[in-house]
């Protein structure tokens, strides 16, 4: 019973820590091993055998059960991985489009910029947007719109009242729902066409290589620095383009990082000092700035999807919204970066 009791305890903190469940699995498994050496070294009647009870039998048997059933989920859960990265590789590229489709991208396709070989690779791109925020909000519905065949939207935040003020994918009812379960059924709303893999959870350093390496672009619209540098890393290494947004108060910035041009870490070697770059909750934002910013993030990934016009790549382009001016920094790759210096 008190091997039960912690271990739920273990859950528990877990999940309101929001550390990954293979951590907390790995605490309960270090647990399990305390108590059975402890049953197999000390003596029968020692207080901590008596505390937990059972036989050095028991424990072992409890063990091969527990690795059984680990051994059982992980193996489903990679194929499943595999299964649906089978339907969504095929599916997008050798379907046609319906009439309907043609008629929904009509615009896009008399662009001479675009045209039909430009729609057909969006219908086959997959983009990963990192924050359903103020940002990925307008970006996530420019891209359904726009026809990008697989949307993957990661994020482990819920919807709030205060974020109704910017964040325009989701409504009052929503509130209290996980923000990627929101987004799915808004974005799901506007274009049955395309698919949406949401993400309910946090990009973490033990998920972010493999889940970036199974996208073409990335955009990142979060509000933390750790994330930024996270992204930028996993990026480089899996040689994935990223375009990277950013806002406070009245002012906002985008560019595009891809390799020869600079990374992230190029920019900005290291985050700014505490107190010197607050977030949106600290500092504020004026509602329609995300949009603006989120609107050129999806620009953005369409005109490199499609090949079309030229890109942010190694231009930061600043908009300040309070004065109604834009300018555009040209930016250049650092042979000293840790991230991207020797890469080609």
């Amino acid at each position: 019973m008190l091997f039960v009791v912690l271990s739920g305890g273990l859950l528990l903190l877990g999940a309101l820590m929001r550390v990954p469940p293979r951590l907390s699995l790995f605490l309960i498994g270090c647990l399990w091993l305390a108590v059975t050496l402890a049953h197999l070294l000390l003596p029968e009647q020692s207080p901590l055998t008596r505390a937990f009870g059972g036989s050095i039998e028991s424990w072992l048997a409890i063990g091969v059960v527990g690795l059984v059933a680990y051994g059982y989920r992980s193996l489903l859960s990679r194929l499943r991985r595999k299964a649906e990265k089978g339907a969504v590789s095929a599916a997008p590229a050798n379907a046609a489009f319906s009439s309907t489709e043609l008629d929904r991208y009509a615009r896009h396709i008399i662009l001479r910029e675009i045209g039909g070989q430009g729609q057909k690779r969006l219908k086959q791109a997959k983009v990963l947007v990192v924050g359903a925020g103020g940002l990925g909000s307008p970006a996530l519905l420019y891209l359904a719109a726009a026809g990008v065949g697989v949307i993957g939207v990661i994020d482990d935040d819920a919807v709030s009242n205060s974020n109704l003020q910017r964040q325009v994918l989701f409504r009052d009812a929503d509130i209290g729902m996980p923000k990627v379960h929101a987004a799915a059924a808004a974005l799901r709303a506007l274009n049955p066409f395309v698919e949406v893999r949401p993400y309910a959870q946090r990009l973490t350093p033990e998920i972010a290589a493999d889940l970036i390496a199974e996208y073409d672009l990335v955009l990142d619209g979060t509000d933390n620095f750790d994330t930024r540098y996270l992204v930028n890393s996993a990026c480089v290494t899996a040689g994935k383009p990223l375009i990277s947004a950013a806002i406070s108060q009245w002012e906002g910035q985008i560019s595009l990082f891809h390799s020869p041009g600079p990374c992230y870490a190029c920019l900005f070697p290291a985050p700014p000092a505490e107190g010197l770059a607050p977030d949106c909750a600290q500092a504020g934002v004026m509602g329609a700035l995300p949009g603006v910013l989120g609107a050129m993030m999806a620009s953005e990934a369409i005109k490199f999807l499609t090949g079309a016009g030229q890109s942010l790549s190694g231009r930061l382009y600043v908009h300040d919204a309070l004065w109604g001016e834009s300018r555009t920094i040209a930016i250049k790759r650092a042979d000293d970066c840790a991230v991207c210096a020797g890469r080609v």
